[in-house]
């Protein structure tokens, strides 16, 4: 190959350099969005914004009414309301595209334990993705089903952007099904648990005065005979729980159950989550006293078991009431898509919009440690343009962002519609 100095002119090659850096800039040089004359709900304090523009940066919310806007994009929002993106939750989006098709189910294994990463399986080319976009959704807690053990897993955190890097987190929390049983007894598992939690936190306390006695001999210059054991995978995974690194997420209904978390979580000062949670008004006094945060189906309405006699669609607005931090989600996999509805239903049952909002919003965001949520400064540029009341049957996503892209809401329901009703020369549902 000749030297390209040979072969241009000075002159001709410094312009060469000149446009490589001016090209290289531009993309170095981030696209900026302004969305201007909107009604934002932005799920913090400050309420309701009227008129307000929001600028995204970098994936970001860069500011909030700006003395000034200089943006490559500028998005007239004409009024209309402007939310966080919804977060789903409990659910297996991505590990099942069709339920009663075993090869397409990857949310299970017989020997599935507390160490399953079923992130490994997360398909984020899922049909299931742009359809629950359509409803509003950015990002979503993914959670396996598990195995025969009771630790099921582990959850994880996703953008719906459909990319190949949209896991955020593998390990978003450690998932755990107690209650009623077929076979067996719910005191066994509970007994269980208790036990592994204790005989892990003897273990740590052991590890930490071995590495006390270890410090305090190399501070004196002294060789420590004391050898720490390396902790297995499972170990790593309970340590994390008692160190306050990730949440225990739980399902259970009955008001015993709950209150015998409630103790563990007090005892070993767990982060709790309790899934499920229909006997919860029973105990929401303690719930709300140790900041134990509930996930609940707003439309669960009636008994499904001995254990859910206390469940009602009113559920929701009355443990918000008493303090605690309700999540709502919806259980149907391939129908995340009427979060909002849900929500929707616990407002016309006492629930507040604001409240309402943040059960999808904020409140997920906070107990899965996520960077959305809400709409303030500095947080990921999650973001829907509704039509009009998100809440209502009749609106629709106008437009939407997920960390700051914008992004669509046609799914292969649309494309099928359009097949099936565009007028063509083809034969009636002819396709090429």
């Amino acid at each position: 190959m000749r030297n390209l100095k040979q072969t241009l002119p000075v002159k001709s090659l410094t312009l060469l350099l000149t446009m490589v850096c001016a090209y290289t800039s531009t993309f170095a040089n981030a696209q900026t969005t302004a969305i201007t004359n909107a009604t934002v709900y932005t799920a913090t304090d400050q309420g309701t914004l009227n008129n307000a523009t929001v600028i995204i940066e970098n994936g970001k919310i860069a500011a909030i009414n700006p003395t000034s806007i200089t943006a490559d994009t500028i998005v007239d929002a004409k009024g209309k309301i402007l939310t966080p993106g919804f977060i789903g939750s409990m659910n297996q989006l991505g590990l099942v595209e069709v339920g009663a098709v075993s090869r397409t189910r990857d949310a299970s294994d017989k020997k599935a334990d507390i160490t399953f990463d079923a992130s490994l399986a997360f398909n984020p080319q899922s049909t299931v993705i742009p359809y629950s976009r359509k409803g509003g959704l950015t990002r979503n807690i993914v959670t396996p089903r598990g195995g025969e053990s009771m630790f099921k897993g582990h959850a994880f955190a996703v953008n719906l952007s459909a990319s190949f890097n949209s896991v955020m987190d593998t390990k978003s929390a450690v998932l755990l099904d107690l209650g009623a049983k077929s076979k067996g007894s719910r005191a066994f598992e509970l007994q269980m648990l208790g036990n592994k939690l204790e005989d892990a936190a003897k273990k740590l306390a052991k590890l930490d005065e071995k590495a006390a006695d270890k410090k305090a001999a190399k501070d004196e210059g002294k060789q420590s005979d004391k050898k720490g054991d390396e902790p297995k995978r499972d170990e790593i995974i309970i340590n994390s729980l008692l160190e306050g690194e990730k949440p225990l997420l739980v399902y259970a209904d009955r008001a015993t159950d709950l209150l015998a978390l409630i103790k563990l979580k007090k005892q070993y000062n767990l982060k709790l989550i309790i899934v499920g949670a229909a006997d919860a008004e029973l105990v929401g006094e303690q719930l709300a006293k140790e900041n134990v945060t509930v996930i609940l189906n707003a439309m669960r309405n009636l008994p499904g078991s001995f254990d859910s006699l206390h469940t009602s669609l009113n559920s929701a607005a009355n443990l918000t009431a008493a303090g605690v931090k309700v999540i709502l989600s919806v259980n149907d996999t391939h129908n995340i898509y009427q979060l909002r509805f849900n929500a929707g239903n616990a407002i016309a049952n006492g629930l507040s919009t604001e409240d309402a909002l943040a059960s999808i919003t904020a409140n997920v965001a906070d107990s899965f440690a996520l960077n959305t949520g809400r709409i303030a400064t500095g947080y990921d540029a999650d973001l829907v343009l509704w039509s009009a009341d998100p809440f209502e049957l009749s609106s629709k996503v106008d437009k939407m962002w997920i960390i700051g892209e914008e992004v669509s809401t046609q799914s292969r329901q649309d494309a099928l519609r359009h097949r099936y009703t565009t007028k063509s020369a083809m034969p009636r549902a002819y396709t090429k």
